[in-house]
C-alpha cells in the first residue's frame, strides 16, 4: 500500500514514521510533479492557511482536489482537519470543502492550552491524543460518524473516504489510528 503525505510543511515526516511501522510506504507530496499513482493521503497537521496557499500557489490543489472528490482516502490531522472541512469558523477558510462539517480553529487557545489524554476512537480503547493548538468540529452532518469526542467536543470523524483527527496521533507511538486509515483503504 502506498500512501502519499503532503509535505508541504507541518509534522509529515512522523506520519511517514507510523505508516512504516503499520506497514505501508508513502511518498513526500512537494510539488505537483510528485503526484502519482497512491492508495491514500495524508494531510498533516501544520498551519492550515499556509497549506492552503501553497497547494494554490504550487498548482497541487485541482489536482488533490480531484483525487478526493473521486473517492481516494484521505486522512486530516489538525490543520488537515480544516482543509477537509466544508466551514471553517473564526478566521478561517474553507480549502477542499469535501467533508460535511464545520470546524473550530485554534479551538483550545494557542500554545500554551496544548494537552495530552487518552479517550476512545471508535470501538478502539485508549488511544493517545495530543492536542497542539487544536481545532475541533463544532457540528457534523448526519451522514458523519462521530469516533471521538473529548470534553463534550468533536475531535475525530469519517465521512465516506476521508478520516480527520482534531489530535496528532503521529506524535505517539501508537499505530492504532494509522492502521484504522489503511484499513479504510482496504
Amino acid at each position: 500500500m502506498k500512501i502519499g503525505v503532503l509535505a508541504l510543511q507541518g509534522a509529515f515526516l512522523e506520519h511517514e514514521q507510523m505508516l512504516e511501522k503499520a506497514g505501508a510506504s508513502s511518498f513526500e507530496i512537494r510539488q505537483k510533479a510528485d503526484l502519482q499513482d497512491m492508495d491514500g493521503l495524508i494531510l498533516p497537521g501544520g498551519e492550515s492557511t499556509v497549506m492552503n496557499k501553497l497547494l494554490r500557489e504550487l498548482d497541487i490543489f485541482n489536482a488533490l482536489n480531484n483525487l478526493i472528490e473521486n473517492g481516494l482516502p484521505v486522512f486530516g490531522t489538525c490543520a488537515g482537519l480544516l482543509l477537509l472541512a466544508k466551514a471553517v469558523n473564526n478566521r478561517g477558510s474553507a480549502c477542499f470543502a469535501s467533508m460535511p462539517i464545520t470546524a473550530r480553529r485554534n479551538a483550545y487557545g494557542r500554545q500554551l492550552g496544548s494537552f495530552f489524554t487518552e479517550e476512545r476512537f471508535g470501538t478502539i480503547e485508549n488511544i493517545p491524543m495530543t492536542f497542539i493548538r487544536a481545532p475541533y468540529i463544532e457540528n457534523a452532518d448526519s451522514r458523519v460518524e462521530i469516533l471521538s469526542v473529548v470534553n463534550d467536543n468533536i475531535v475525530a470523524a469519517r465521512y465516506k473516504n476521508q478520516l480527520v483527527t482534531s489530535f496528532h496521533p503521529e506524535l505517539n507511538d501508537d499505530i492504532r489510528v494509522h492502521e484504522y486509515f489503511l484499513n479504510m483503504i482496504k
